[in-house]
């Protein structure tokens, strides 16, 4: 069965930190590249980071610096650390798992999570 569950969201004021988690399914987080996405209300779903099976990650341009993404193999479980959040880091999270390579592409996903609220106030 194919299951994303992500879990960690919730309010902070800008310069706190959060940490999201996603726990997946054996079959879906296996050997497979996990994203991150975000999407605010009334804007398109952003790429935000993902991560190789080996650990390779790589990020969006705003989110550099702050925020890591990691995983563990062991626990089927990709997590994501944001420090110094700013108010535009609101947002619903999404946890995603990859057809194929790390891709800044959403289409690139075949599965989701049902997302977290992130919101972060000034």
């Amino acid at each position: 069965q194919v299951q994303l569950v992500e879990s960690g969201g919730g309010l902070v004021q800008a310069g706190g930190s959060l940490r999201l988690s996603c726990a997946a399914s054996k079959r879906t987080f296996s050997g497979k590249v996990m994203g991150w996405f975000r999407q605010a209300p009334g804007k398109e779903r952003e790429f935000v980071a993902a991560i190789s099976w080996s650990g390779g990650s790589t990020y969006v341009d705003s989110v550099k610096g702050r925020f890591t993404i990691s995983r563990d193999n062991a626990k089927n479980t990709v997590y994501l650390q944001m420090n110094s959040l700013k108010p535009e880091d609101t947002a619903v999270y999404y946890c995603a798992a990859a057809r194929g390579g790390a891709t800044m592409n959403p289409l690139g996903y075949d599965y989701w999570g049902q997302g977290t609220q992130v919101t972060v106030s000034s």
